[in-house]
């Protein structure tokens, strides 16, 4: 496969084939998002995507799961995404699902109609970073949408018959606002209801913007006792129907996953004692991003 620069997938998709549609991602400026600072926003010609997928034929064709790369695929115009899934499903007949990450912005340019339309040609699961259920949090790390947005279009994806995954990160909000962000995520992630919503800690690289905030003592990095309390109040706040909840994320100190409202009592006790010290937690050299 022909990818341009780093590729980056949701752990979910570790099995599946890596198609690099779009190099980078289409809005690029999160401050605490280092992952394709050093990428220009494109979308693939079609001679590059015809030629990667020609290589899947040869060398991935038993593999059921395929995720478009990189950033936010789902913004290429519809026609254009269409086309792509076509040559996708009729080159590799045997997928059984195909995924994508996605933001407000680019959910939003899609009708019903036309998220249905997708869903039909395979692409069955969405990738949402909601990051936070903190207006103030949103603003201050310059994502660019908001709150209300953010759950609207999470819930068209629902309605789409798509199954949609959100991420939230632990520390968003710093020491100061993490009650506050830890309480309306969970809050936001009862309001959208995705099927999977996963968590993981912030670890900041030297060249995104919020790393310099470090310096100048604007903003602090959570430590792993308080990281694991802001879980435990995203989780008291978090009801789903029936929805997966994972922190087993590289980054996160407490590997976790549970379904709720069924796990979510055991998951809080645990969270409790691993709080008090009596849990061992992931050594710093294990985590990543």
């Amino acid at each position: 496969m022909n990818y341009d620069g780093n590729i980056f997938r949701p752990p979910a998709e570790h099995n599946s084939i890596l198609l690099q549609v779009t190099v980078g991602c289409s809005y690029n400026k999160c401050e605490f998002c280092g992952l394709y600072k050093d990428k220009k926003f494109r979308i693939k010609s079609n001679d590059e995507i015809q030629r990667d997928i020609e290589y899947a034929v040869i060398h991935y064709s038993k593999i059921k799961r395929l995720f478009l790369c990189d950033g936010d695929a789902l913004i290429i115009p519809q026609k254009r995404l269409l086309e792509i899934l076509e040559l996708i499903n009729m080159s590799l007949p045997g997928l059984v699902r195909i995924g994508t990450y996605a933001n407000a912005k680019s959910i939003s340019k899609k009708t019903d109609d036309e998220l249905v339309d997708l869903k039909k040609n395979k692409l069955t699961i969405i990738y949402l970073g909601l990051e936070s259920g903190d207006d103030e949090v949103l603003k201050e790390m310059n994502k660019g949408v908001d709150v209300e947005t953010q759950i609207i279009q999470g819930r068209r994806i629902r309605q789409a018959g798509m199954k949609l995954s959100c991420t939230v990160i632990l520390g968003l909000g710093g020491k100061e606002k993490s009650r506050i962000h830890a309480e309306k995520t969970g809050i936001a992630l009862t309001g959208i209801d995705p099927n999977y919503a996963s968590a993981l800690s912030l670890m900041l690289l030297s060249e995104v913007p919020l790393y310099k905030r470090l310096a100048d003592k604007s903003f602090d990095i959570m430590n792993p006792r308080e990281m694991l309390e802001e879980l435990k109040i995203i989780i008291e706040n978090t009801n789903l129907s029936g929805g997966v909840f994972s922190a087993n994320h590289a980054s996160n100190y407490l590997p976790l996953q549970i379904r709720i409202p069924g796990g979510k009592e055991d998951a809080l006790e645990m969270l409790k004692r691993a709080i008090e010290g009596n849990v061992d937690l992931k050594p710093e050299w294990m985590r990543g991003i």
